[in-house]
Parts: structure tokens; sequence; C-alpha cells
């Protein structure tokens, strides 16, 4: 008799540190509880700050050299949070909208075909506060599940920051916004009533630090993080919020508290 594969959770987002900083806990459980946890990440960061140095600065080291800073950080946090393999789309830092999607879906596709897993992880159709990269990704995954018609996965679920969690961040960065077309595009949170599925994460809050400080090119900017309040620490990474695409395997509106419920693991 064929003895029952681990179960497979898969991660599809823009950048690096998205996994730690967006659902670093929920990669770190389930890894812990023997679920094997993949990442694919559409870009490698590379037009991102580095430190406190802007691209186009005298200390910024440039796109190609900070894609292969970033590429290694990610690995490092990977690591940390005990993810099984990353991947990389290698699309440009934001850019990602701007991507052929037929190319980009088949990329998606492939990958989902070659894990095989059976929930799977990305960002919301309001890409957290409007990020364009964070929208894209958001459509294109959806996208591709559909594309690839795995049988396998048998969840999607999308972040869905509540109140508290957007009103922790916003206490270390001020206002969380992203100006496209001359529109800003600010933080809208989820309703209470729309999560659908809250995950505990406090056992793995140090964890998540760790894998956040392995993102040293972008420390300047998330050094305020470590001097929140315990409430607001727990806020961010003692309980993380999703909202339930599709499931074929369960429904109804009692909230959950594991991905995999309907899922025999």
């Amino acid at each position: 008799m064929t003895p029952m594969r681990a179960p497979r959770l898969m991660a599809v987002l823009a950048h690096p540190d998205d996994e730690s900083l967006g659902i670093g806990g929920t990669l770190a459980k389930y890894a812990s509880e023997g679920v094997e946890t993949f990442l694919l990440t559409a870009t490698r960061g590379d037009g991102g700050r580095y430190g406190t140095h802007r691209p186009g600065d005298a200390g910024h080291p440039g796109r190609a050299a900070l894609a292969n800073i970033r590429e290694q950080e990610l690995r490092a946090a990977a690591s940390v949070l005990g993810l099984r393999d990353v991947a990389f789309l290698e699309y440009r830092d934001q850019e990602l909208d701007r991507a052929n999607p037929r190319d980009a879906i088949a990329a998606i596709v492939e990958h989902l075909r070659r894990v095989q897993p059976d929930v799977v992880i990305t960002f919301g159709p309001d890409g957290a506060y409007g990020h364009p990269d964070h929208v894209a990704i958001s459509q294109l995954t959806t996208a591709a599940i559909v594309a690839a018609a795995d049988p396998a996965i048998s969840k999607l679920y999308c972040i869905a920051w509540p109140e508290s969690t957007w009103a922790a961040y916003q206490s270390a960065f001020k206002k969380l916004t992203s100006t496209v077309d001359g529109v800003e595009r600010r933080v809208v949170p989820w309703p209470d009533w729309e999560i659908t599925t809250v995950i505990d994460t406090r056992a793995f809050c140090g964890t998540v630090w760790e894998a956040i400080t392995c993102h040293q090119s972008q420390m300047a900017a998330y050094e305020q993080l470590k001097h929140l309040p315990p409430e607001h620490q727990q806020a961010i990474w003692g309980a993380q919020s999703f909202y339930r695409v599709f499931s074929t395997v369960n429904g109804g509106r009692a909230r959950e508290t594991d991905l995999f419920e309907g899922i025999p693991r």
C-alpha cells in the first residue's frame, strides 16, 4: 500500500519579505507540524531600497546586485521558517502588473503542477494596500489555479488583515499607501465578518522576527516593528487572518482555525 504523502502548502507572493511580514507565523506553524511548505515569489525585489538608500542613490548597489542580495536574504528567512522549497518567477520588481498574463499564468501553472499543493495562499484582490505587484500576483495566481485544473488543490486563501492588524502595522509605519497613476490607494481593513479563517501563531512570534531580520537590506524600514508594544506585536504575529476564496472540501460560515480543515493529514 502506497503511504499517504505529507500535506502541502504553497504561498505565491510578490517580493522577498512578503513571506515573513505577511504570513511568516502561518508558514512556520505548518512547517513545524510536518506540512511541506513551498514558496513561489514573483520578483527578487530589485526595485526596492537598500538600507536608507533609494534606487539611484550613491549608496544603492543597483538593481542586479540588490536582486542577488535579496534572494539570499529570502533563502535565509525561508530556512528560519522551515520552508522546503523557494522558487522565483524572475519578474522585475514594480512591473508585475505589466507582465504578459498568458506567460505569467503559464509559469505559475508549471509550479502548481510541480508542487501539487493541497492549499495555496496569495494576496487578496486589494493587494494589501493597493500595491500593483500584490494585486497582480493575486489575479495571476487565481487564474493559474483555474488553468492548472489540478485536483490536488483543495483550497485557495488570500491574506485578509483586519483593523487590529493594520492598526499595529501603521503604528510602526505611520500611513501605508500606494500611489498608482496619480491616485493614492489606502489600506482598507477586511470586515471581521468576512474573515473565514484565523490561525493561532502566538508560538511563532520569535521565529517570525528572526526571519524578518534576515532581510537586512530592508531593516532600516522594519526596525520600528521591534519597538511595538506587546499588544501590537500580538496583533501582527500572534494571529493571522485569511479569506477562503474556494474550498472543495468544506464550506459554511463557521470560522476555521486550520487552513487544512477538511483535508486529511
